[in-house]
């Protein structure tokens, strides 16, 4: 059940977060540039995912008593 709740307010504030990146970037970007624009925003977003779901995970295994992974 927690993991249920923890997707779906992820879901919510990755909603949230959508439109707030893709202006910033819009901002740091001329107009007619779309492709780089969403190139830039799905290499940031890929690079938080990665960071989140490994700090997830060493947390996990903490709490589980497992021995520290390099």
């Amino acid at each position: 059940m927690i993991s249920l709740a923890t997707v779906a307010f992820g879901l919510i504030a990755a909603g949230a977060w959508n439109a707030f990146i893709t202006n910033l970037i819009g901002v740091f970007l001329p107009k007619g540039n779309g492709l780089v624009a969403q190139l830039v925003y799905a290499v940031l977003v890929t690079i938080l995912a990665i960071v989140v779901v490994n700090s997830l995970g060493k947390l996990a295994d903490r709490e589980a008593g497992a021995p520290k992974t390099p």
